[in-house]
């Protein structure tokens, strides 16, 4: 292995200063990435998507829990999946990168204070999910059993990939999706904001008018302290 170059501590902080420059256009072009997002358009949900949940049949709109936004993972789980790492197997383990994306998850009640949901979605029956829950110690993320067409129709029946919705009243719109590499980056509650149609709903944010947005530390708590519905 050929290591970089030994400095001394003014040499360094001088490179750290210059990459510093670089950093901040990068922080600065995923801050303007994130506002087209919001300009996306929407795109009507017409169908009307079944899943099984830990209480029973669910439609799409249940998922929402309520909230206004809802993000929706599709992880590979169920006794046909054969992407496991060495001495992996179903029901105990999911895919293996999907089960990397799980592990990266932050606590949900971040995402809910801020109107939006968290779902994960498989194949695999729901006796499996809640032992495949228990087994990784993954019990706070939603995960609902796929019973139609949902995967295929929004392009993950045969890939992981990110879904984000929201919605009217009862009405459902599809607003972003990101698969492959990009779906690597998922698991913070940034993150997962970044790709809503409202973001981070921040006074600092470049959105369209009227958007919600509060200042950015008022909203932020403790996991545990959100109140009711988060």
């Amino acid at each position: 292995m050929r290591t970089p170059p030994i400095v001394s501590p003014g040499e360094w902080e001088e490179a750290r200063q210059r990459l510093l420059v670089k950093e901040k256009e990068l922080t600065r072009a995923r801050d303007a990435m994130a506002a087209q997002r919001r300009r996306m358009p929407w795109m009507a949900v017409e169908k009307d998507y079944r899943f099984e949940g830990p209480k029973g049949s669910a439609s799409l709109l249940d998922l929402f829990e309520g909230r206004r936004q809802l993000i929706v993972y599709r992880a590979f789980y169920a006794p046909d999946i054969t992407t496991f790492a060495a001495g992996g197997a179903y029901p105990d383990r999911a895919c293996v990168g999907c089960s990397l994306v799980a592990d990266q998850v932050a606590h949900p009640a971040h995402l809910n204070a801020r109107d939006t949901s968290l779902a994960f979605v498989s194949r695999a029956p729901q006796a499996d999910i809640v032992h495949l829950k228990a087994r990784n110690g993954w019990e706070s993320i939603p995960w609902y059993t796929l019973t139609d067409d949902f995967d295929a129709d929004f392009g993950v029946d045969e890939w992981h990939g990110t879904n984000a919705f929201i919605r009217d009243e009862d009405r459902v719109f599809r607003t972003y999706f990101v698969n492959s590499r990009g779906d690597e980056a998922m698991g913070s509650t940034w993150s997962y904001l970044d790709l809503t149609a409202l973001g981070r709903q921040e006074e600092w944010e470049d959105s369209p008018e009227d958007y919600p947005q509060t200042a950015p530390y008022q909203w932020w708590n403790y996991h545990d302290a959100y109140g009711h519905g988060a």
